[in-house]
């Protein structure tokens, strides 16, 4: 995924359909310089996680 469309799902207040590694994500912040983003599973919010921003697909 590309830096300014994980930024744009990061910042609205939809629900957009991302995955990483085939799980079901919610991305928390992106962090463009490192180009990587703040995530956690939807069914486990407490398993936070930084990915690099190529892990991330949307569906």
């Amino acid at each position: 995924m590309n830096k300014l469309r994980a930024s744009q799902i990061a910042a609205s207040p939809v629900m957009a359909n991302v995955s990483c590694n085939g799980v079901p994500i919610y991305i928390q912040n992106v962090d463009e310089t490192n180009e990587t983003a703040r995530i956690y599973p939807l069914d486990q919010p407490d398993q936070e996680q930084e990915v690099p921003l190529h892990s991330l697909v949307e569906h």
